[in-house]
């Protein structure tokens, strides 16, 4: 299981980082896009779109960093030996949902709890 968990980690972080490079590509060319626009954005109908854009892509950047972090912490879990552990009743996480999703941190049963709680 440990060699498996590793595997999809790093895979996981393989895409996210390939994810982080386009998502600065795609920054880079907005804000080159910027550039080469009327700097007044109150007034050019193409500022609002640009300002917009931009911050759209820097969402997702701040996205694809924090998912990178969830990575490097359940890589350290894994090498702790607590991953695939619940870190809210300490019960086995299902290799359903590790596999779904290999940074989870909790159970479904908790992870539904916690989402009851939100709303």
């Amino acid at each position: 299981m440990k060699e498996q968990a590793h595997g999809r980690l790093e895979a996981e972080r393989r895409q996210t980082l390939a994810r982080l490079a386009d998502l600065s590509d795609d920054f880079d060319a907005v804000v080159a896009a910027s550039r080469d626009t009327n700097a007044d954005d109150e007034h050019d109908p193409e500022g609002a779109t640009i300002a917009f854009e931009r911050s759209q892509v820097q969402a997702l950047v701040r996205q694809a960093r924090e998912h990178l972090d969830e990575i490097e912490a359940a890589l350290e879990r894994l090498g702790a030996g607590t991953y695939g552990t619940c870190e809210e009743c300490g019960r086995p996480i299902g290799e359903g949902r590790l596999e779904a999703r290999p940074v989870a941190r909790t159970c479904i049963s908790c992870a539904a709890k916690a989402t009851v709680r939100r709303r």
